[in-house]
């Protein structure tokens, strides 16, 4: 249990490489893979490698706010949702923070419109770097939103 944060069902989270910081995550023991919500996904060849291009509403409260960001694509994978559904899912690689630690993780890109939050950390993306406490939120970040 050396060198291992302990966190909340709920943290705050950046994602430095695709300029997004300060997103509520929820935090998903049951997942095994994390997610997150895009928009306008369009998969492009540059530089003859594989590209994922896609936007972000960082904000939930503000729609009008979008980030465009893009990523080498990492993988395509098949993905059981919540709902039981089986989808192709892209899969990208970036850097995730959370309160001054930071690794690197997998994250599928998906439609989570009629979920309450825009990021779900899974198991693959805690690793051996978190221990999980499901009745508290926000133990290593503030939760605020300004």
């Amino acid at each position: 249990m050396d060198n291992k944060i302990v966190i909340g069902s709920l943290e705050e989270c950046s994602l430095p490489d695709l300029n997004i910081y300060n997103i509520e995550v929820r935090i998903d023991t049951g997942a095994k893979t994390s997610s997150l919500h895009v928009d306008n996904v369009v998969k492009k060849i540059l530089n003859g490698k594989p590209w994922i291009t896609f936007d972000i509403h960082p904000n939930a409260y503000d729609v009008s706010s979008v980030i465009s960001c893009k990523a080498p694509l990492h993988d395509l994978r098949r993905i059981k949702s919540s709902n039981g559904q089986i989808e192709e899912r892209f899969v990208i690689k970036t850097s995730f923070r959370i309160g001054s630690n930071e690794w690197e993780i997998e994250v599928t890109l998906s439609d989570r419109s009629d979920m309450n939050y825009l990021m779900l950390l899974g198991r693959q993306g805690m690793g051996q770097h978190v221990l999980v406490d499901p009745s508290q939120t926000f133990l290593v970040s503030s939760g605020d939103k300004n």
